[in-house]
């Protein structure tokens, strides 16, 4: 539980309980760490549960570590721990930014030859060839990170994690007492850039395809009607793609929001059903839907940025997501248990 007062331990009345709902995008997903560390900041935010994918499920364990060794102070000292980690396992790879990149391309990888090289590679070699020995440095960073004997003990916060179960193409997602480095590794699971994850002798890829994040553990196995929704992924462009870059990018993000699209147009049935009085005796749960986002800056970012973990970059997308939270506390937080926020009905339907 997130504490009352900025940088305090304690818990006050004020708190109001919200679940949140993390998508996942490689290196974007340091604007979800902006948007942690701004609410963990505010301490008038509690969490009830987390669901998550990808990124957004390291950014997850790594924040309920940090409240259950010491409050919203050690949750935040984690996240600028486990960012600080990724970047400087980047440094020794050999995918980097030229200064081409830096003077045309911003924070993309487009000019790089060695990007240019693995993406090559990727469509041309399944992993299995080309990473025959399954090498991936997350595996260590993560073992040395987070404790999960003791995170799978976890009480206060509720944590759920997705992947895509590759032969049944279902869903499957671990709750707290299963988490392990496997599940995350599982979670963010390219296909093309990893070997699939096997776990109890089931493989899994990325937890995107079929839930990025996933709603329906907060709504049955959460107290608090509130949800908010991280976007790292734009759900409307304004620009239709014309090469082949771009066409790829956009086909995976609307691959990758689908399943939250399908969701949040069954919470909208649902609550129409409520508000229509043809739901009786409380059966069905109305759920508060709030969102969190910076499409205007995502949308600029191109693919190959979630592969550039350089520590200005994720520290500008850290500073956006604080920016964009404090934004939107200013705004909601005294709707928070009282109405949704988000237009569910023109946003997603």
């Amino acid at each position: 539980m997130i504490a009352a007062s900025k940088g305090s331990a304690g818990i006050g009345s004020n708190v109001k309980r919200v679940n949140l709902a993390l998508q996942g995008g490689g290196a974007h997903g340091a604007f979800t760490w902006g948007v942690l560390d701004r609410l963990l900041e505010d301490g008038r935010i509690g969490i009830d549960g987390i669901s998550a994918t990808s990124a957004g499920a390291m950014n997850a364990a790594v924040l309920a570590q940090g409240l259950m060794a010491g409050g919203a102070d050690a949750a935040r000292k984690g996240l600028d721990a486990f960012w600080r980690r990724v970047s400087l396992l980047s440094a020794s790879s050999p995918i980097q930014q030229t200064w081409f990149d830096r003077m045309f391309g911003g924070y993309n990888l487009d000019y790089s030859p060695t990007y240019q090289l693995f993406d090559f590679m990727t469509r041309v070699w399944s992993p299995y060839q080309f990473n025959p020995t399954d090498v991936n440095p997350l595996r260590e960073l993560l073992l040395d990170t987070i404790d999960f004997e003791r995170l799978r003990q976890c009480n206060d916060t509720k944590l759920f994690v997705a992947a895509t179960n590759v032969r049944s193409g279902k869903i499957k997602v671990f709750e707290t007492r299963e988490l392990s480095a496997d599940v995350l590794l599982a979670s963010a699971c390219i296909p093309l850039m990893f070997q699939a994850v096997e776990i109890d002798g089931q493989h899994y890829w990325d937890g995107g395809y079929m839930g990025n994040p996933a709603l329906f553990p907060l709504i049955y196995g959460c107290t608090s009607p509130d949800v908010i929704i991280v976007h790292i992924n734009p759900i409307e462009r304004d620009d239709l793609p014309m090469d082949a870059p771009d066409i790829l990018n956009r086909i995976n993000e609307i691959s990758f929001n689908s399943s939250l699209m399908r969701e949040m147009r069954a919470i909208q049935f649902v609550t129409d059903l409520i508000d229509q009085d043809r739901i009786k005796n409380g059966g069905l749960k109305r759920m508060l839907i709030h969102s969190i986002e910076a499409q205007d800056v995502m949308g600029r970012l191109g693919v190959s940025s979630k592969l550039n973990p350089d520590w200005g970059f994720l520290t500008y997308l850290r500073d956006v997501g604080r920016q964009r939270t404090e934004e939107w506390l200013e705004r909601n937080h005294d709707r928070i248990g009282t109405e949704s926020t988000v237009d569910v009905r023109s946003r997603f339907l």
